[in-house]
């Protein structure tokens, strides 16, 4: 595990929508720090009347970019954190961040492959450092990512995803959508299923060294039971949850 720095400020440099109820926000923090793929790091408000919240986000942009950090945002219904991202904050607003934080669900590129990734909505976001982290020291690891979304449109970083897998580097990206119909040969129009899962093991040159799945509770349970249902050993697979 980790031992995260303490509190810093975190000046908001971009703010990029990135559909519906997601947006991307790149915080440059006073004091960059080392990280590896897959961590997370706290953010802190303070009302004026002393109330504080809390609440994690995954860091989507690479390691090899410390310098500015992009978090997804989800817009919750009842989020607090949330609401305040996606309906106050402004570019040059500065807030408090602690990180980095987690040592169970990273992954760096000395760590090899191949690597099958996961992903459902903002839950893309920790599996996006580990792709981008891949490309930025062009490794060349096998690498399979499917990613899980109600739409086409809603399907997060999708077009710099395709990008990537034009490089023909060995990364392969899927993408369910369970409100659409699939628009690329091998993408699917269904929610996340065992034969989904057979299709992505397949999809792989070999069996995968290292599986990682993120999401909210219901879909976690739901990949990795079916995952392991095709063959892969339980202790191979590490999930992460959000919500809140």
């Amino acid at each position: 595990m980790t031992t995260p720095l303490g509190w810093q400020t975190a000046r908001i440099a971009e703010i990029v929508p990135r559909g519906a109820r997601v947006k991307s926000f790149f915080l440059a923090p006073e004091r960059p720090f080392a990280f590896k793929a897959g961590q997370h790091v706290d953010l802190r408000l303070t009302a004026e009347d002393g109330y504080q919240a809390r609440r994690s986000y995954s860091i989507a942009s690479s390691p090899d970019r410390p310098e500015r950090l992009e978090l997804a945002v989800e817009k919750l219904e009842d989020g607090e954190v949330s609401a305040f991202f996606h309906e106050v904050a402004q570019v040059g607003d500065e807030i408090e961040l602690r990180g980095p934080i987690g040592g169970h669900f990273v992954w760096d590129v000395a760590d090899g492959g191949p690597l099958l990734l996961v992903g459902a909505g903002s839950g893309v976001a920790p599996l996006m450092a580990m792709v981008r982290h891949r490309a930025d020291r062009g490794a060349t690891p096998p690498a399979l990512l499917l990613l899980a979304s109600r739409s086409w449109d809603e399907a997060l970083f999708r077009d710099e995803l395709i990008g990537l897998e034009s490089r023909e580097d060995g990364f392969r990206l899927m993408i369910a959508t369970s409100r659409d119909a699939p628009r690329r040969p091998g993408d699917h129009g269904r929610r996340f299923d065992r034969p989904m899962a057979a299709e992505a093991l397949a999809g792989l040159p070999s069996a995968p060294r290292h599986v990682f799945i993120c999401g909210s509770n219901a879909f976690v349970e739901a990949a990795a039971g079916a995952l392991v249902d095709e063959g892969v050993a339980p202790g191979e697979i590490r999930t992460e949850r959000y919500g809140g």
